[in-house]
């Protein structure tokens, strides 16, 4: 009872008029960051539709949609991704003097891994809505694959 109020009074002062313009800086980074899987699914997606176009081999399909699968777990591919959320260190080190916020290396990882575990989801799901080899119209696979790409993004 006897620390409830001045601790009350210390939050109201010095840290609520401040949490919105916290929230909007530390947001970009974080949105950028996601965009940049929802772009990166898309692009590996569209690299499929292209190659089956141009071959028309069930295989190759089947093997780029497992090769897909492991997307989340491809650091270099998924790098670019991680780089947004890395100016985080930066915005994050005026909020640790300020407000003593500590672990910024903590933030930032437990973002990269909400995006690979999105990431994840995003191909798993793409997984369980396309299965190559119950596609017996080979002509209409690629326009399939496209619509099961627009619904993961959805």
């Amino acid at each position: 009872a006897s620390v409830s109020e001045p601790a009350q009074k210390c939050c109201t002062e010095n840290i609520q008029p401040f949490l919105t313009s916290i929230l909007e800086e530390l947001m970009g980074p974080v949105s950028s960051g996601f965009t940049e899987v929802r772009s990166l699914f898309d692009k590996e997606v569209n690299e499929i539709i292209q190659d089956f176009q141009k071959t028309n081999d069930m295989t190759r399909l089947k093997e780029n949609v497992d090769q897909l699968m492991t997307l989340p777990f491809n650091s270099v591919k998924m790098e670019p991704c991680y780089l947004k959320v890395n100016l985080l260190q930066e915005l994050l080190q005026d909020l640790k003097s300020r407000f003593k916020v500590y672990h910024i290396d903590f933030v930032i990882q437990r973002t990269q891994n909400f995006m690979q575990e999105l990431m994840e989801n995003a191909v798993y799901t793409f997984e369980q809505l396309f299965s190559p080899s119950h596609q017996a119209d080979s002509a209409k696979v690629a326009t399939t694959i496209e619509k099961v790409k627009l619904r993961v993004l959805k």
